[in-house]
């Protein structure tokens, strides 16, 4: 049946492409635009049992592929839009097993209709920030949180937007399949507008806007609910409810050097999986605020230089939004939580994150940059993430709870031109409570000091030469690493690089299944860019750990093999 609904969406969009295409081509005085491109991963594995290395795909399957081709046609104000999405043996959306399937992951039909947009199908969005409300994709980490329904998007002038949807969420694993949709209704208003305060923006601009959503549970959903809320004691019992909604209140202010941010959001009661595991009846609400203020060329002697400083932070507290409470892990999300924590990029920096804990979290965050003279640029980061008080630890000197440390990072590095050549020098520290995140009781702490190093020197003609690494030190998790690798652009078209993270120091739990020995993750990478195409291939090992990608982490099994990429655009 629903192959049935697939093919005949294809036959009905085919034939509203050919209707207008063939409407353009006999019309001279408006073109149509074709556009497109397509993303494909290819994975040959090779089972490597010392690192662990040994999941369902290299036992059974050894290769995988998942591939989306994205179709866009623009004319008069119409636009169709089109993904077809490809898995085969793919262990992108369960990183333990391996899945097949075929079919129209995204499609979408709008037109504009003077300050009316009207957009039927699948669409992304968010509201504000996005942490009442965000509909997006990760295709690095198997997410795709697209709305299947319609949007209605008002322009009142200029300034002032209004905007409003229903419809139900894309389907994930845990329902079967990708290309179906979640049987629970969600639908959202949201008003933005922005004001010039004072004559010509003598005051500066402020931004404002609030939402509201709702999500309702279908009936199955709510059956389900009802049993395990009955096999509880007596005094743990509640009604649950079918309607869950969300609000929120933001505003951006801008005047001068300042930029101060904020946004307040709260939803009602509904049934939640809460810290012991059960259901319970909690509303819950998120604050947060973001400061940042900057000038440049300011006087410093003979020299001018530039300073920026920004500082964030954000109260959690049972803000649990999803399709249905008995989605798991990062199944079936509505709202959006990134990390309050810096994003590193290297190898080993990026080891331990500091993912969003929806039952509650305290986090800040800051950030102070200084460019001393145009070769010569200082930056300091650090991050803070506890526990509430009422989810924390037990303090018997005073009788009280009191929150646990999650999470802190400090972070300094230097950059330094010379001619040519550039330096980066810094270090890094990161407390990580890996028995909290990881949900691992056994776990102790992991502290870690990691120092890192980067040089790059231009030939010209688009030649360049970069070497980078880093040393992480700790005793706990898997022990300590080394990280090498030299990068070679041969021209703005070809690059090459060769590197190895090595397990010096290997440290052990009793439920690590990798091998007590000092362990090699070698990479070899080459890609080639031509004509809107990106290539690339690598052979690789990558260690079991957390992947994050935008602000969201999953926990994911090691790997080992070869990978091929073809990005195209057209």
């Amino acid at each position: 049946m629903r192959i049935q609904v697939i093919k005949s969406a294809i036959v009905s969009l085919g034939i509203g492409f050919m209707s207008v295409v063939g409407y353009s081509q006999n019309n001279n005085e408006e073109k149509g635009q074709f556009s497109g491109n397509l993303i494909l991963n290819y994975q040959k594995y090779l089972r490597d049992d010392e690192i662990g290395a040994n999941t369902r795909v290299y036992k059974e399957n050894t290769a995988s592929v998942d591939a989306w081709l994205f179709m866009q046609y623009r004319y008069s104000g119409y636009n169709f839009t089109v993904r077809y999405d490809g898995f085969n043996n793919s262990p992108l959306l369960d990183p333990l097993d391996a899945y097949t399937d075929h079919g129209i992951g995204f499609w979408q039909a709008s037109k504009q209709l003077n300050d009316l947009n009207i957009t039927v199908g699948s669409f992304y969005d968010q509201f504000g920030s996005g942490i009442l409300f965000r509909a997006y994709e990760q295709r690095q980490i198997g997410i795709d949180y697209s709305i299947q329904g319609i949007r209605l998007v008002y322009d009142l002038n200029d300034r002032w937007r209004i905007k409003g949807f229903s419809g139900n969420q894309k389907g994930n694993f845990t329902a079967g399949t990708r290309f179906g949709y979640s049987p629970q209704t969600i639908s959202g208003l949201n008003l933005e507008g922005d004001l010039d305060l004072g004559k010509d923006g003598k005051f500066g601009n402020l931004l404002l806007g609030a939402s509201a959503i709702n999500r309702n549970i279908d009936l199955k959903t709510m059956e389900s609910l009802v049993t395990i809320i009955n096999s509880y004691d007596k005094v743990d019992q509640f009604y649950p409810k079918y309607n869950v909604y969300g609000f929120n209140g933001y505003l951006n202010y801008n005047i001068g050097n300042w930029t101060i941010s904020g946004e307040a959001n709260y939803k009602t009661k509904e049934a939640i999986v809460d810290f012991d595991n059960m259901l319970r009846l909690k509303d819950g609400k998120v604050l947060y605020g973001n400061v940042s203020w900057g000038k440049q060329n300011m006087k410093l002697g003979k020299n001018k230089f530039s300073i920026g400083l920004n500082v964030q932070g954000r109260h959690v507290d049972h803000f649990v939004l999803k399709t249905s409470p008995s989605e798991k892990l990062l199944n079936g999300l509505i709202s959006y939580l990134p990390s309050m924590t810096r994003q590193n990029t290297y190898r080993l920096m990026a080891r331990y994150n500091a993912p969003a804990q929806d039952l509650g979290e305290n986090g800040i965050q800051g950030e102070l940059d200084l460019k001393i003279n145009k070769n010569t640029r200082l930056s300091f980061n650090a991050s803070y993430v506890q526990t509430l008080s009422s989810n924390g630890v037990y303090d018997s000197s005073s009788n009280s709870m009191k929150p646990l440390k999650l999470f802190r990072e400090y972070n300094g590095q230097w950059i330094q031109n010379f001619g040519k050549h550039t330096m980066k020098l810094g270090l890094q520290t990161i407390f990580y409570n890996q028995a909290r995140y990881e949900l691992e009781p056994e776990y102790e702490p992991v502290q870690t000091i990691t120092p890192f190093f980067e040089w790059l020197h231009k030939f010209g003609k688009g030649k360049s030469l970069r070497i980078e690494s880093q040393y992480l030190h700790t005793t706990k998790d898997q022990g300590s690493f080394a990280n090498l690798m030299l990068e070679y652009y041969l021209s703005k078209k070809i690059s090459f690089s060769v590197g190895d993270m090595v397990n010096i120091q290997p440290h052990r739990y009793e439920r690590m299944t990798i091998a007590n020995k000092v362990l090699h993750y070698p990479t070899v990478f080459m890609s080639y860019n031509h004509n809107n195409s990106f290539y690339t291939l690598s052979y690789l090992k990558q260690q079991q750990g957390v992947n994050c990608s935008g602000g969201i982490c999953r926990e994911e099994p090691a790997f080992s093999g070869v990978r091929f990429t073809v990005s195209s655009n057209f």
